[in-house]
């Protein structure tokens, strides 16, 4: 088994419980990209770059729901309206953790759970 860290913002909440509402603590998203996630980042491995970090909320969120527009830029901006919504489905928002990830709170290695 091999370990992956990743960093995670300090104020991040803890990972939820597999299947239990998702809380925004972004282990998911900081350890790889989901399939849309590939597509917005150009790539299959390490944090996504659409996530985003709320300040205000003290969590994660999707880019591709709260910064369509910052994300496809200014040619693709119209298309904004149309991401969020599909967004929504693609990345099961409001279904429950799925990440099958194990976290160390004390070092912050993440270790898949097979």
């Amino acid at each position: 088994m091999s370990l992956q860290v990743i960093h995670i913002h300090p104020s991040a909440p803890v990972k939820p419980a597999l299947g239990a509402p998702c809380n925004g603590c972004g282990v998911c998203c900081l350890a790889e990209p989901c399939p849309l996630g590939q597509v917005l980042s150009r790539r299959r491995r390490g944090a996504c770059d659409a996530l985003r970090w709320d300040n205000a909320g003290g969590l994660y969120r999707c880019g591709a729901l709260v910064d369509a527009a910052g994300l496809l830029g200014p040619r693709g901006a119209w298309a904004a309206p149309l991401l969020r919504r599909l967004a929504r489905r693609w990345i099961a928002a409001g279904l429950g953790c799925d990440a099958s990830l194990q976290v160390d709170p004390g070092s912050g290695p993440v270790r898949p759970t097979e």
